[in-house]
């Protein structure tokens, strides 16, 4: 019986939710034998305290535009819950699989722990496992002498162009045969979602949408709490879950480029691109940055662990305007600018003191965006704990009368404050007993009043983390990641860092 098995061809769907510009599939369905396409909703993510229901509704929402991108070709996505080794035994009952398709995957822990153990099972049960290269992050990789040229390569080279036939896939009929075998996800989201939907359709949209107009006030707007919202591409969750690949989005912004009179604004846009796929080729070589500092000689700082700071700051309710705006914000769209989080996590670390690690999980919650290869080296980064970067401590104050000098962004998302005179609405707690009298307001009970005491607690954050520079093992710590990272032209890569 099990020696007529049909023999078939696996893809495996990770952070890579689209059809265009897809090697995997392209290689799949360049083999003899049927494809079948399958997404897995992995218990070790489910539970994992780095995702929630956000995550899984976009990803939801991608395969349904998946799944109607491929109901011409009378197929769908097989999505289950289920892990990969025991999906695969299952479908082993009826089919003969030949071999599993999937982009390299740079995740979580867990994720790299998981891919370790299928590529054992998959040795055992002779199956091949083929992955590619995402976004020209490379696993495996001693040092970056050429990671810069090589990367550009990849995002030269043609679009890889989706193109099937019905004959390629398992039918419809097959699948709900397979569905009866196992749990199947339902893929229904509630519908009235204050997020950005999943799926490369609407993601195209956002893509053109950007390159036709929204891109005229990119840099002029990219700190600006409010007018970033627009002026921004808000491509970040497409990329992070795959539904666009970097280089469909740098070539399309290429080509723009020779059509606007923009062209600045375009090219910082790419140039960021690059920043981005840096950065995840980083944490792709140190995997360590997960839960503990790249830069060994931070392992020795010690913080106390506040419960009352943390609950504040989670909640939007610290009594600085501009912090709590922005993490309302973000809790509620899950999106802030890249100023804003960098404020953000500067704020928990060096303002209130607390340890980055305590700040990690509530932020990849929140963000819709999240990326673990971006996520951890900024944590870092805006910690002041890999002893390369420059140390930034934003001042929440500063921020907020240069980024949002009338206030429209802190009214809108801390609307306690939006009847106060505006120099109030920056910093509420100047207002003397008269004032709060006279507005009917008092701090404490209609605001917080705010929980530390800024200029003190900055120049703490200062002075102790100015001094661990000059730790020998910091100093070592730091040539070593240097000589790991060094790019050619990073001058270039990192010209438009925002600081």
């Amino acid at each position: 019986m099990l020696t007529n098995r049909e023999p078939i061809h696996i893809v495996w769907f990770k952070r890579d939710l689209r059809l265009e510009d897809h090697e995997p599939l392209q290689l799949a369905l360049q083999q003899k034998e049927r494809v079948l396409c399958v997404f897995i909703f992995e218990q070790l993510l489910l539970e994992d305290p780095h995702y929630s229901q956000r995550h899984w509704d976009f990803i939801k929402e991608s395969i349904r535009d998946l799944n109607q991108q491929l109901e011409v070709y009378n197929t769908k996505v097989l999505t289950i819950n289920s892990d990969i080794i025991s999906a695969c035994n299952l479908i082993s009952n009826t089919f003969q699989i030949k071999t599993v398709y999937s982009h390299q995957e740079t995740g979580i822990l867990v994720t790299f722990d998981r891919d370790k153990s299928f590529k054992r099972y998959c040795k055992n049960n002779l199956i091949t496992w083929k992955e590619s290269i995402h976004n020209g992050v490379v696993r495996g990789l001693i040092n970056r002498e050429t990671w810069f040229e090589n990367w550009n390569t990849i995002m030269a080279e043609p679009l890889i162009t989706f193109s099937a036939a019905s004959s390629d896939f398992l039918d419809l009929e097959t699948i709900k045969t397979l569905e009866t075998q196992c749990k199947v996800t339902n893929l229904e989201t509630k519908k009235e979602k204050p997020f950005q939907p999943g799926g490369t359709s609407i993601g195209l949209k956002y893509l053109n949408s950007f390159l036709k107009d929204r891109h005229k006030n990119y840099m002029f707007h990219i700190s600006k709490p409010d007018k970033s919202r627009k002026s921004c591409s808000r491509l970040s969750p497409y990329i992070a879950w795959g539904n666009i690949s970097v280089r469909q989005v740098y070539q399309s912004t290429k080509n723009a480029q020779t059509s606007t009179s923009h062209k600045k604004q375009l090219s910082a846009f790419r140039s960021r691109l690059r920043w981005q796929a840096h950065f995840i080729q980083k944490f792709e070589m140190e995997h360590i940055m997960e839960s503990s500092s790249v830069n060994k000689g931070y392992h020795k700082l010690k913080k106390n662990i506040s419960d009352e700071y943390q609950k504040a700051w989670r909640e939007g309710q610290t009594g600085f305007p501009l912090v709590d705006a922005s993490m309302r914000c973000l809790n509620e769209t899950g999106y802030v600018n890249f100023r804003m989080r960098a404020m953000l996590v500067s704020f928990f670390t060096h303002i209130l003191w607390q340890p980055w690690q305590d700040a990690s999980k509530h932020l990849s919650q929140q963000f819709l965006d999240f990326e673990p290869g971006i996520h951890f080296p900024q944590l870092q980064m805006q910690a002041g704990e890999t002893g390369i970067n420059n140390l930034r401590i934003y001042n929440p104050i500063k921020n907020s009368l240069e980024h949002d000098p009338d206030g429209v962004f802190i009214k809108f998302w801390v609307p306690e404050l939006r009847a106060l005179d505006l120099p109030f609405v920056h910093e509420p707690y100047l207002m003397t007993t008269l004032d709060q009298q006279f507005n009917n307001f008092e701090l404490g009970v209609h605001y917080p009043i705010p929980i530390v005491d800024l200029k003190l607690k900055r120049k703490r954050a200062s002075d102790v983390l100015w001094n661990m520079k000059k730790n020998s093992t910091v100093r070592s710590e730091s040539l070593r990641i240097l000589q790991k990272h060094t790019l050619n032209n990073r001058s270039n890569l990192l010209k438009n860092d925002e600081d």
